[in-house]
């Protein structure tokens, strides 16, 4: 297999600047730190040194949201400080400000502030056309993922490669943390239920960063006729998939801290029932409930909100459970999926044959049809999760050739 990431990520920032003395950028650091001084933890957006000279004197296209910043600058601020300035740019879900509802479509627009033409990954098409690359010579990626199969960010990832390999034009993704990358888990996508939501044969869990998972994307063919990318990725310095990451921005507008970011990969499989995970409330993906439930003692009523208009069950009192009491330093402790959520949630309804949706949609999150009829057919989680560990196997021994930095311990 081919594999095109570029020299830059193994060469030292000073001799990248050296051998390009005369394209040197201004660089212009975050006047603060999100992210703890002591860590040293960067993400690639903030080596400069590594990717302006890449960007001048060239037109490129810019693939960001509200996550893409250098400390609390955004990256569009910082590029046109430093007289770079994007020629296009691509939103993905929710938004290039990360205002959009949970789902929502939305079309091209000029951003307010900017006043830069922005092009909807998330409307009525999520892939870049022909004529939306037009004119530009390299795209830049730099969005916040969290780890988890279903969340889209990576399908736009895959969609963005995939466009600019048909029109040879190169890829520069800015690596960041993953806060779920401490762990791999879960069922290995089934590619007969390929979707938006799930587009590759990795695990929900899969433990790699944003980067790193480019660069698997290319090196196995998965994109469409097995073409492959120019790929660059900046990567981080100091980064530690075994350590806690905290994320400085929401990555999207229901996952609003870290605990909820951690519940995710065990919440998102309730995105296929009937029951309500908490949107529509001041805690997503920290609330489980249902109005016909017969268990827990907490009591909730989802109601549309700026990030999320029409949450399941709204205006429906709904009883569970409020996880919003949980450690998030326990939970990343755990590392891996909690299936007892999901479980006690099934047997709590009298009727449990309304638990899943008609729509079937639970087969797009777990990546198949197994899932469902394992739970229905009484599994627990221990019997669930002995039918996932082959997948995982043969899913590590492919996800270690595109690592970028040190395996989990």
């Amino acid at each position: 297999m081919i594999h095109s990431l570029q020299i830059l990520l193994f060469l030292p920032g000073w001799l990248l600047l050296l051998v390009c003395s005369t394209c040197q950028p201004e660089v212009v650091p975050p006047a603060r730190s999100p992210i703890p001084a002591h860590t040293g933890l960067h993400p690639g957006a903030w080596q400069t040194e590594l990717y302006f000279p890449l960007l001048r004197d060239r037109s490129f296209g810019l693939v960001c949201n509200h996550t893409s910043t250098i400390g609390f600058t955004h990256l569009v601020d910082t590029l046109i400080r430093a007289g770079l300035q994007p020629t296009r740019m691509f939103a993905p879900e929710h938004g290039f400000r990360g205002d959009m509802p949970d789902g929502q479509f939305f079309g091209n627009k000029r951003d307010a502030v900017t006043g830069l033409e922005v092009v909807s990954l998330h409307g009525k098409r999520k892939k870049p056309t022909a004529e939306d690359l037009e004119g530009l010579d390299l795209l830049v990626f730099d969005i916040q993922d969290v780890g988890v199969r279903c969340y889209t960010y990576l399908s736009t990832l895959h969609y963005i490669m995939e466009a600019a390999a048909e029109k040879g034009i190169p890829v520069v993704v800015l690596d960041r943390p993953n806060p779920n990358g401490h762990y791999i888990d879960g069922p290995v996508l089934d590619t007969t239920f390929r979707s938006f939501i799930g587009m590759h044969p990795v695990p929900f869990v899969y433990g790699m960063t944003i980067g790193e998972y480019a660069r698997m994307i290319n090196g196995e063919q998965w994109l469409a006729n097995g073409i492959q990318c120019d790929l660059t990725v900046v990567p981080m310095t100091n980064y530690d998939r075994n350590d806690m990451h905290d994320l400085p921005d929401r990555p999207s507008p229901n996952l609003p801290n870290m605990r909820a970011i951690y519940l995710y990969p065990s919440l998102a499989f309730f995105e296929g029932t009937s029951f309500s995970i908490g949107r529509g409330t001041e805690s997503p993906f920290q609330l489980i409930g249902h109005p016909d439930c017969t268990a827990g003692d907490t009591y909730f009523m989802p109601v549309a909100r700026p990030e999320s208009t029409y949450p399941p069950q709204q205006n429906r009192q709904c009883r569970g459970w409020d996880l919003t009491g949980l450690s998030p330093r326990e939970l990343f402790a755990t590392r891996q999926i909690d299936l007892e959520y999901l479980l006690r949630a099934y047997r709590s309804l009298p009727d449990p044959s309304s638990f899943f949706l008609n729509t079937r949609y639970i087969e797009k999150l777990s990546g198949g049809d197994v899932l469902q009829k394992q739970i229905e057919a009484g599994y627990d989680q221990e019997g669930i999760r002995a039918t996932w560990q082959a997948g995982l196997i043969r899913f590590k021994g492919i996800r270690e050739q595109y690592l970028l930095y040190a395996d989990l311990e």
